[in-house]
């Protein structure tokens, strides 16, 4: 009897000790949580977003290629399957090698990212989650989708038949597509957000596929990043190519490699300008405070005036060259409608003016240059069946090549920066969704180091494949030939 007692009090002992180490637990947990979702200093704050920012500028100019290089490639083995010249075989395979070593850095900046969100940003993943998860799960059936296909594309040039190693690609190219997509429709959401209520700070009622895919700001966001997407991969291999041939190397590998992206590239940068006033009209309706930010308009204004250059202090534009009613013009197509100013919100809910500003004119000025040579591009080609020969055409080819990512970077740069203070816009702040946690600067500093070494990879990779030797037939293809430079 006394030992079955001194069992049960031992028991109970137990069960007491154990339900201590539980609360403990859990009241420490709870307090580490709370911690780590708490509003942080505004220092914390802007070392997460330059941290977020940093990934981004790295992973986008790979979206671009994940999105635009693996047609470009399947076009150029489309001409082989066609005329059955080994030039262009050669072509797709050697770009093919470059295409698979993008998409797998693109796997690590796209991981690093992945990441960052649920780090860097608790409370909006929280919070958020059950209306954009959704997107993020499609993005990774195509994702996955990819990695198989583009494996199989890249291994079986000389397995398979010209015919079903094409067809092998088709999957790459779509799912390049959808995945950027998906992500697409996150953003979009978040510059327009609708498909849910906020009920005591939870997301309720949440219909994900209205949320993200009937969202009118969607369509034109994703159109613009599909054609700079072509814009930059386009320039950016052309531009090496462009090189090559200023130094000499103008075989017909060079003029076919050159031909084939710059091409692509006129034919985009032209359009993107009808895009970007069909996006710009978006956000007048979406975002008006984004578009006075953008222009510089302090007090809302009838017939506002367009502003090229200058600098934003005190309420406006100084030292900018102005056109009168430009801006009511361009955002509704009437000079006399009424445009919203920044004077219309608080202080507090506007964005950095001149940031903003001036990475929307440097995206705006790069496009029109971009386009501008695309336009002399086609002319010349069209009307006179070869390319420019100019030297200086050539120079602008080449520096358009790192400007298109520039132009890129300041176009993302307007959108996010100009979202601000908003991380889901009138919805929820970027202060209210940052980590409460610290060791940021040390993340910060290793994030640099791991994209430099990164980088390096690349630079090493790509220039090893440029410096194999080619084994390109002398008899010339029966397409693009007329079409080359002299």
């Amino acid at each position: 009897m006394r030992q079955e007692r001194r069992s049960r009090q031992s028991g109970s002992s137990s069960v007491k000790v154990l339900s201590i180490v539980i609360d403990l637990v859990a009241h420490y947990a709870s307090t580490l949580i709370a911690a780590a979702l708490a509003p942080v200093e505004q220092d914390h704050l802007l070392q997460a977003r330059q941290m977020q920012a940093l990934s981004f500028a790295v992973h986008i100019p790979l979206v671009c290629f994940g999105i635009a290089f693996p047609s470009m490639v399947l076009l150029v083995e489309a001409l082989y399957v066609r005329t059955g010249d080994e030039l262009y075989r050669t072509l797709a395979k050697r770009w093919s090698k470059v295409m698979i070593a993008l998409f797998a850095v693109g796997v690590v900046t796209g991981t690093i990212l992945s990441f960052e969100l649920g780090l860097l940003w608790p409370n909006f993943m929280a919070t958020f989650g059950d209306v954009f998860g959704l997107a993020f799960g499609l993005e990774g059936f195509s994702f996955f989708i990819e990695a198989i296909f583009i494996a199989i594309y890249v291994y079986s040039w000389d397995r398979i038949s010209p015919r079903r190693h094409l067809l092998c690609g088709i999957p790459v190219v779509v799912a390049g597509i959808t995945g950027s997509l998906f992500v697409i429709s996150v953003n979009a959401w978040m510059n327009r957000p609708s498909g849910f209520r906020l009920d005591h700070g939870r997301a309720v009622d949440v219909e994900p596929w209205r949320a993200l895919f009937g969202n009118a700001h969607l369509w034109p966001e994703l159109t613009h990043m599909y054609f700079a997407g072509f814009i930059v991969t386009g320039f950016a291999v052309a531009a090496v190519y462009a090189w090559g041939w200023l130094k000499g190397r103008r075989g017909r590998y060079e003029r076919v490699a050159l031909a084939v992206p710059l091409t692509i590239a006129a034919l985009a940068a032209p359009v993107q300008l009808v895009i970007g006033d069909w996006i710009a009209r978006r956000i007048t309706e979406d975002q008006p405070t984004k578009l006075a930010a953008l222009e510089g308009l302090g007090p809302t204004t009838k017939g506002a005036d367009l502003h090229v250059l200058g600098w934003y202090e005190d309420g406006e534009v100084r030292y900018g060259i102005a056109f009168p009613d430009g801006l009511s013009l361009l955002a509704k197509h009437d000079p006399n409608a009424t445009i919203k100013g920044l004077e219309a919100v608080p202080a507090q809910d506007r964005p950095p003016v001149n940031v903003v500003r001036v990475a929307f004119q440097t995206m705006v000025g790069i496009g029109t240059l971009m386009a501008a040579l695309g336009v002399v591009h086609l002319f010349t080609w069209f009307r006179r069946r070869r390319f420019v020969e100019s030297r200086w055409f050539l120079l602008g080819v080449v520096a358009a090549g790192p400007l298109s990512v520039v132009a890129l970077v300041a176009g993302w740069v307007t959108t996010e920066v100009g979202r601000q203070p908003w991380v889901v816009y009138g919805v929820m702040r970027t202060s209210e969704a940052v980590t409460g946690a610290g060791g940021i600067p040390v993340g910060y500093a290793t994030l640099v180091i791991v994209y430099a070494g990164l980088g390096g990879a690349v630079a090493w990779i790509l220039l090893r494949l440029s410096r194999r030797p080619l084994d390109v037939p002398d008899e010339p293809p029966p397409i693009l030939e007329s079409h080359a430079p002299r």
